[in-house]
């Protein structure tokens, strides 16, 4: 009977570790597609300098992969994404993770699907961001911006902004609008993730949490957003102790300093 109960235990353990590996590896492959989504509408096309040098002085960025909407009279957006922050000497946190679900009701047809990113300009915007539910154009007291991607003067378009958003779009709908879309912080994300119960604030600000994986979407904010936005060192990621799993490899990684002791 011992060996039995043995046997069964030792099964259990190996498929909760099999749905802990399973799910660590769907984070993994948001940060992954949020790593390439910031180089690909950052990148070093002439039409992005503006987006960079908001980046530059951005206090967070939320990335959002993939939005996708649709809508027949009754509408919804849908996204998963991920929020980093700045932190002293000019790194960047691991990412926290969030969802993005929203609704609008009006004669409408058609589908969307946008690569979104909104850079946190303030440290009122990213407060308003990590205390609470956060609904789009909607929270009193914060200014709001949304630039097309290819905006030339971007810079002096966001002037006052707590938040600015940029996105790029395939679809029957015109443009880009996050206006009434709720934000969500994904506690089973994150808990995936960095392998233990963790809020966003811990992972961005205190950055207690430090999953390896993230390094090279910290090494690009810092490349693309550092005040010489190119080069950069192909040495692998020193970040923070380990919490979680190696990444993929598949983006590029850099020279970066710890991910842990706090926001400047």
């Amino acid at each position: 009977m011992r060996p039995l109960m043995l046997l069964g235990a030792l099964l259990l353990g190996m498929l909760g570790f099999s749905g802990s590996a399973r799910a660590q590896a769907e984070e993994q492959a948001l940060v992954d597609r949020a790593t390439l989504t910031l180089q690909e509408m950052m990148g070093p096309a002439d039409n992005t300098g503006d987006a960079r040098a908001l980046l530059r002085n951005a206090k967070g960025v939320l990335i959002c992969p993939r939005v996708f909407r649709a809508g027949f009279f009754i509408g919804g957006e849908f996204g998963e994404c991920v929020l980093a922050a700045r932190g002293g000497g000019g790194s960047w946190s691991s990412p926290a993770f969030y969802s993005l679900v929203g609704g609008s009701i009006g004669f409408q047809a058609g589908l969307q699907d946008a690569q979104v990113i909104s850079l946190i300009m303030t440290e009122r915007g990213l407060n308003a961001i990590l205390d609470s539910q956060f609904k789009f154009g909607a929270e009193a007291g914060l200014a709001f911006a949304t630039l097309g991607r290819s905006i030339q003067g971007a810079t002096t378009a966001a002037v006052g902004a707590d938040i600015v958003t940029i996105g790029r779009s395939r679809g029957l709908f015109a443009g880009i609008t996050l206006d009434g879309a709720v934000l969500s912080a994904n506690s089973a994300a994150m808990r995936a993730y960095f392998g233990r119960e963790a809020g966003a604030r811990q992972v961005v600000v205190a950055m207690e949490l430090h999953n390896p994986g993230s390094d090279p979407l910290r090494g690009a904010l810092m490349r693309l957003g550092g005040p010489e936005s190119g080069g950069g060192s192909s040495a692998a990621p020193s970040g923070g102790t380990p919490q979680g799993s190696a990444g993929t490899g598949r983006v590029q990684t850099e020279s970066l300093p710890p991910a842990s002791g706090g926001r400047r």
